[in-house]
């Protein structure tokens, strides 16, 4: 299993590479089934994954000046103290065994990959839908209280669930910032990036860090979004979306049915 897991480090960067996101979303279901890791570490690991993935893919979009620093500040301030909060101090704060009913118990890591997979068919319905990003965009003006509102938000369920949120905060900088589409994809990976690894550090008393581990599938991600970056040149993104959109749907209900048969 832990070849297939490998394989999916790469599939995760390749997918971040070609559609500009979504990719992430598939971080913690590999770290936990194929390698086989406990879902409360995994998504700790998986924001380090995420947020050194997102780095080097918004180096590119730097380069080309796709990048609006000033709606990343706005968007990610919030954002980075909702996820610190969330990884150093609601997390633990979580019961291992929150409720049960009869034999049905919810767990800490029930909740966590639950609401993982209610994000994953979030996630899914927003790549399959066909997007007017153009109708969106017009004279850049900035919506403060609702990006705010907004980032505060996608940083509480990246405390929680270790995904970058991708697909929340690109409609929020079109529609509340009114950025291009590719603007907003590359504030989007830089946004991901730092609230990732700001959330990381929170973990780092709270676990026992496999650093190795980790280094090797980040490595393994970067080099995959490095190469999905490349094939942009001869494969559209746009059309592998609703595609990607699709497979991440049916992983979502496979999660869900995962879970609960667990719990039964």
């Amino acid at each position: 299993m832990e070849i297939l897991g490998y394989i999916g480090a790469v599939f995760i960067g390749l997918t971040l590479g070609l559609i500009g996101g979504g990719g992430s979303i598939l971080t913690v279901p590999v770290l936990v089934y194929l390698f086989g890791l406990d879902p409360i570490i995994s998504t700790a690991y998986s924001l380090f994954i995420v947020g050194l993935t997102a780095l080097a893919g918004s180096l590119s979009y730097m380069k080309q000046k796709l990048v609006d620093y000033k709606a990343a500040i706005v968007f990610a301030i919030p954002a980075f103290i909702a996820v610190f909060i969330t990884r150093k101090f609601i997390l633990p704060w979580i019961p291992d065994q929150i409720f049960s009913i009869g034999e049905f118990e919810v767990s800490k890591s029930f909740f966590v990959m639950t609401l993982f997979a209610v994000l994953m068919l979030a996630s899914s319905i927003s790549m399959i839908r066909k997007h007017k990003a153009s109708e969106l965009e017009g004279i850049q003006s900035f919506n403060y209280p609702l990006i705010t509102l907004e980032g505060f938000i996608v940083g509480v369920l990246t405390g929680l669930v270790g995904a970058g949120g991708g697909f929340l905060i690109i409609p929020a900088l079109v529609i509340f910032a009114k950025l291009p589409m590719k603007v907003a994809v590359g504030t989007s990976l830089l946004i991901i990036a730092a609230k990732s690894l700001i959330g990381f550090l929170g973990d780092l008393s709270n676990f026992e860090i496999d650093w190795f581990f980790l280094s090797s599938i980040s490595v393994i991600t970067i080099a995959g979004i490095i190469l999905g970056s490349y094939l942009t040149k001869f494969i559209s993104g746009a059309k592998l979306k609703p595609a990607f959109g699709w497979f991440v749907l049916a992983m979502g209900f496979y999660i869900l049915l995962k879970e609960f048969s667990k719990s039964l």
